[in-house]
């Protein structure tokens, strides 16, 4: 039954995935919360379980999401070098990070992490932007930046690094698949942290690799990865507008049941 519920996670987070470019994390992540939760898995471990299984889900459906963008010429490839470099430093920094912060401190960051980007995109409107991209050393900090804080709540990059370039004069849709791109690489970098960091934790369940739970993963990159390239056609069907705050709403929403799973 438990598979069963992996893999509507899988096809939802994928659908998102290639809608948003976020990779699924927040949508994935309090979901595998409460299922560990229901398993019985340690709870001093199931939120970095929760992490590490998202990140190496988001390897997956960042593939099936790349693979429709590049047909549409969406993806800004000239962006995607130096924003990967750094977030791929800045991922190796999160992970450690997230070692060492309580996971219900991780879990309502996370979810007052989530409102603050979605009321930042709410109130703000697409024709005020006026910030221009910076340069390659900029977009390497950035990089590092969003990685950190990405890997420390196993959301992949893609919600920070669309509102960020969405601010930044680029179109909704551009942002969102370049975004897509760049999830690939921080997916990559944080999985293999986890695996390494989690390896012969003897409070894990059996069949983890490291922190990530192979049944769940399994079950989640079954349908996901379909999903995604679905999410991925239909981001380009909607307008930039629309987009965005459909973005803004997923935001709100997740942020929300984060909070209240802290607290209830």
């Amino acid at each position: 039954m438990i598979f069963v519920v992996y893999m509507a996670l899988g096809a939802f987070a994928g659908l998102l995935a290639g809608l948003f470019g976020i990779g699924g994390g927040i949508i994935v992540v309090p979901v595998l919360v409460l299922a560990f939760n229901l398993q019985g898995i340690n709870p001093e471990i199931i939120f970095y379980m929760a992490i590490a299984t998202s990140l190496a889900n988001i390897i997956f459906t960042s593939l099936s999401a790349i693979r429709i963008h590049q047909k549409k010429a969406s993806i800004q490839w000239s962006l995607v070098k130096p924003i990967a470099v750094g977030m791929l430093i800045g991922s190796f920094i999160g992970v450690n990070t997230a070692l060492t912060i309580p996971a219900v401190y991780l879990q309502a960051s996370f979810g007052a992490f989530a409102i603050f980007l979605s009321l930042r995109m709410m109130l703000s409107q697409s024709n005020d932007d006026t910030s221009k991209l910076p340069g390659y050393m900029g977009l390497s900090i950035a990089g590092v930046f969003i990685g950190w804080v990405s890997v420390l709540f196993g959301i992949g990059g893609g919600n920070l690094l669309v509102t960020w370039l969405s601010k930044r004069q680029l179109i909704m849709q551009k942002a969102v698949a370049t975004a897509s791109a760049c999830g690939f690489a921080i997916a990559i970098s944080g999985a293999l942290s986890n695996v390494v960091l989690g390896w012969g934790n003897p409070m894990l369940p059996e069949y983890s690799l490291g922190y990530i739970y192979l049944p769940a993963l399994l079950g989640i990159v079954a349908t996901s990865f379909i999903a995604a390239s679905y999410g991925s056609l239909l981001a380009h069907r909607l307008s930039a507008k629309l987009l965005r705050q459909l973005f803004a709403w997923m935001l709100l929403l997740m942020g929300l049941r984060m909070l209240t799973s802290v607290w209830f």
